[in-house]
């Protein structure tokens, strides 16, 4: 099948209804270009690293402003939407980033909380620690819709290829990592990194990120892109402010791929072993 997918740019800041309202205009622009499966960036509903804050906004996912919009969103426009994240209050008092899909009926398909926690400290000085204020998901999840299988991942997930290596096992298509990377870390790995996860996978990848300088005084690197099966990259948008990217997806070209470089079906399992430290005259230590 051949359709044509959008990844939506956006510089969320720390109002949701302000991003709900910015989400809307975007994603009608997608659907305006022929785009049957949308994207927006992780953290759609606010970019916000106060914590207390990001708490006077939190809700929980049957009231979250997001949530309505991007169903009513689906549902108006016959399409699949995507959000790659948004920020859910949970019964422990922890955080979700959460990730969902909405089907052309407004109904929600399923949803993917974030695995992997941004927990570093940067060379500039920026210091992220997610899991003090985020609950891991636990579980990987792909999607079989009536156009493609899509595995879900959500920014810092791309670098942890077993992940979706996992997912194209289970027959995904598409991978998505919907993001809101650091500049300092976008600039070294980003577009590489996408590359690679479509690449090792025979997958396309598909990554709606946030960009520029947001409300709560931090930058993210943008540049949104959707890259084919054999690494090429399709679409791009620029460093800043918003943007809407679209191709066009040929699951053919999936199924071209994985012919060629049949990886997923070659890999094996083994052991490891850790040879010992050998002294002068081949004495183990």
């Amino acid at each position: 099948m051949v359709f044509k997918a959008a990844a939506v740019q956006m510089c969320s800041g720390v109002d949701p209804e302000k991003n709900a309202e910015a989400m809307a205009r975007l994603v009608r622009e997608a659907a305006r270009r022929g785009a049957i499966y949308v994207q927006t960036p992780e953290m759609t509903g606010a970019v916000q690293k106060d914590r207390a804050g990001l708490a006077a906004v939190l809700r929980d996912e049957e009231t979250d402003l997001i949530v309505k919009k991007a169903s009513e969103l689906a549902k108006e426009l016959g399409i699949h939407l995507h959000v790659g994240s948004t920020a859910i209050k949970l019964a422990d008092g922890k955080i979700a980033n959460r990730a969902f899909l909405f089907g052309p009926d407004g109904k929600k398909i399923t949803s993917y909380d974030k695995i992997h926690m941004f927990d570093v400290d940067l060379d500039n000085g920026e210091s992220w620690r997610e899991s003090a204020v985020y609950r891991p998901g636990e579980r990987a999840v792909v999607a079989d819709l009536p156009f493609a299988k899509l595995g879900f991942g959500v920014c810092y997930d791309v670098r942890f290829p077993h992940l979706f290596r996992a997912e194209a096992m289970a027959g995904a298509e598409i991978l998505t990592t919907p993001a809101a990377f650091t500049k300092q870390t976008g600039e070294a790995h980003w577009e590489i990194l996408l590359r690679a996860r479509a690449i090792e996978n025979g997958a396309y990848v598909i990554s709606a990120a946030q960009a520029g300088v947001h409300e709560d005084g931090r930058e993210t690197f943008g540049h949104s892109m959707i890259v084919g099966p054999w690494g090429k990259v399709l679409a791009s948008a620029g460093g800043t402010g918003e943007d809407v990217i679209v191709a066009e997806i040929d699951l053919e070209a999936v199924k071209a791929c994985r012919a060629k470089i049949p990886n997923l079906k070659n890999g094996r399992d083994f052991a490891l072993d850790i040879a010992p430290v050998l002294a002068k005259g081949g004495v183990t230590v």
